[in-house]
């Protein structure tokens, strides 16, 4: 695991080498063991290692037998010896004992037919000394973040946006446009970051660079193959195999290796199907039901050590700034600081864990993927009725037991769910921001992934988008920068290629019924859990952010930021007070409003006020 960053110049006015290295200590906590670098007149490479494959001989960057290609990489490819020995019968000499050596060769033997042949996940880039040309990729679902930026002819790229812009070249700018979709998403949903000019390559994507052009491709997007008539005993056995598979394969490894831990199945079931002798979980001083006393329940069946931390609220609100500034964006969701100190107690113990991310998307695990299924009895009024009461009742000023629900009985999926957080709707964007022209709606982001998959049900549409923003934008962002500021690695065995085969060929009723999500996932962990563990439904981080906000220490911390000169000179502030205030009062509760706003202001502090 590494964090990797370069540029492509032919500039002489400023020093190349102490250029790219100043580039290489804006990410030095992702690779604390190592460092390395190449340039050239042209192109210069860096990387921070931490590592965990070939401990002796894993340094990069890395070049190819005749010294034309040179790599830096960041993550871990878990079919690497299959490959490698493929690739050695194919007349490829190899030096070390990498998985970086196994892209480098296969690159030069398949060229972008390498990437769905790749296990794992991955952020790396080529140079091309010969040719001049520089080819950068970026794994399927998004588990490693890669950063790119374009000022004329010059290119500039990084595992985090700060190392871009410890480059004397690149200057930051704010994208007040990436604000209104923000705004609804609590993440940057769009491709172009919060920095102008700086974008995020996709997930599944790759990209060349020559003579100043850059040329981007999609290699693999998540495309459901359901089979309806797939029996559930036929599917689980199929599931069961990949998902073994899997967390066999997540487990290579020179270092030692344990799990998260809370009391949801997700972790649970990787902890009881790895094996590991440790587990770590967080819980918080606020919550009656603690979930440290599950996963020590379950890590006590299970004979295996487990390490906790009860986080204060004090410490909570302690972490707010540092979170802000190791994720480069602002991202407004609770959970990213119990995941914080989560990350920082497993790396006092471990450099690698396995977490849950990727299930819910794939089996059908959020609760809100019931909600096509509550609304079938309201199909048999009329759409044009049902519409129309839609619309009166989103106008209307009080609320009343099933309100919510009679406005999405008359609303299409794609105008009412843009993943799974949907904090301002388009005209409170609107009424909130001083500027809204060019404001990119959610409805304009998701649109073209709908179409693509208009012909399917309503919770695989659901599920798509998910897989499709708010992986990438929430929880693999969060769960990348988090664990790198630790120096931990973080592997995601559910988002597997084997494994997701399988997850998008099951029957909408072997993902989600009116009883449960996750139903086939539930029936294979049923061989690894109590019975409890398994039927356990989804709790997530339980953060008590609309008690806070109606503390007056708390209250007065937001209310500072809402009458700052970013807030006058970006939204209507009365509109903030007001949200403010009323919840206060206790009439209503806008704490996800508040919190979303609160966060981008803290950002924007950080990065473009006085002394940023």
């Amino acid at each position: 695991m590494c964090g990797i960053t370069g540029f492509i110049s032919k500039s002489n006015t400023y020093d190349r080498e102490k250029t790219i290295n100043d580039m290489m200590q804006c990410i030095y906590s992702r690779g604390p063991d190592e460092a390395g670098f190449y340039c050239d007149d042209m192109a210069c490479l860096g990387m921070r290692r931490l590592s965990i494959i070939g401990l002796d001989n894993g340094k990069q960057p890395i070049e190819n037998e005749d010294h034309t290609l040179v790599l830096v990489y960041n993550g871990e490819i878990y079919n690497y010896p299959d490959l490698k020995k493929e690739l050695i019968e194919r007349g490829h000499v190899f030096t070390t004992d990498t998985d970086s050596e196994v892209i480098l060769h296969g690159y030069e033997e398949y060229g972008p037919d390498l990437l769905n042949r790749l296990r794992g996940m991955f952020a790396f880039s080529i140079w091309n000394k010969e040719k001049k040309t520089m080819f950068l990729a970026r794994d399927m679902f998004g588990i490693k973040p890669l950063f790119y930026g374009k000022k004329g002819k010059e290119f500039y790229y990084g595992s985090e946006i700060k190392a871009i812009f410890a480059h004397p070249d690149m200057e930051k700018e704010f994208n007040e446009a990436a604000l209104g979709n923000y705004l609804s998403f609590q993440y940057n949903a769009m491709e172009e970051t919060f920095f102008k000019g700086v974008y995020q390559l996709l997930p599944g994507h790759y990209m060349y660079w020559k003579d100043g052009e850059i040329a981007i491709r999609c290699y693999w997007k998540p495309q459901f193959h359901i089979q309806e008539d797939l029996t559930e005993a036929e599917a689980a056995s199929r599931l069961k195999a990949a998902l073994e598979d899997s967390v066999e394969a997540h487990k290579i490894s020179d270092v030692e290796m344990a799990s998260f831990l809370s009391g949801g199945i997700d972790s649970s079931f990787l902890t009881a199907a790895s094996g590991f002798k440790k587990s770590f979980s967080v819980g918080f001083e606020w919550d009656e039901w603690n979930e440290v006393n599950l996963a020590k329940e379950l890590s006590g069946e299970l004979g295996i050590e487990n390490y906790d931390k009860i986080i204060t609220t004090e410490e909570y609100w302690d972490a707010v700034p540092k979170v802000q500034k190791y994720l480069d964006e602002p991202v407004a969701d609770p959970s990213i600081i119990p995941l914080y100190y989560l990350c920082q107690l497993a790396s006092g113990h471990v450099k690698v864990v396995v977490s849950g991310e990727g299930s819910d998307e794939l089996f059908g695990g959020y609760t809100i993927y019931h909600t096509p299924l509550s609304l079938r009895p309201v199909k048999i009024v009329p759409k044009g009725l049902r519409r129309l009461i839609s619309k009166i009742f989103l106008h209307c000023p009080i609320d009343f037991k099933g309100k919510q629900y009679m406005i999405r009985a008359g609303q299409d999926i794609s105008e009412r769910f843009i993943g799974n957080a949907y904090i301002f709707y388009p005209s409170q964007v609107r009424r909130l921001l001083k500027k809204s022209r060019g404001y990119v709606t959610p409805q304009q982001l998701t649109k073209p992934y709908y179409d693509e998959v208009s012909d399917l049900d309503d919770v695989t549409k659901m599920q798509y988008i998910d897989l499709s923003f708010w992986l990438r934008g929430d929880i693999l962002r969060k769960s990348d920068h988090m664990s790198m500021a630790h120096s931990l690695e973080v592997r995601v065995p559910f988002l597997d290629m084997e494994v997701a085969k399988v997850a998008l060929s099951l029957p909408p009723e072997m993902r989600v019924t009116d009883e449960n999500t996750k139903i086939l996932f539930r029936k294979v962990s049923r061989g690894y859990l109590p019975e409890k563990n398994a039927r356990r439904k989804k709790l997530g981080f339980p953060v008590p952010i609309a008690k806070w906000l109606r503390e007056d220490t708390y209250y007065k911390k937001v209310y500072k930021a809402f009458t700052s000169k970013a807030a006058e000179k970006y939204f209507n502030t009365s509109e903030l007070l007001r949200l403010l205030k009323v919840h206060k009062a206790g009439k209503k509760n806008y704490s996800r409003k508040i919190w979303t706003v609160y966060m981008f202001l803290l950002w924007y502090e950080m990065n473009f006020e006085k002394g940023a």
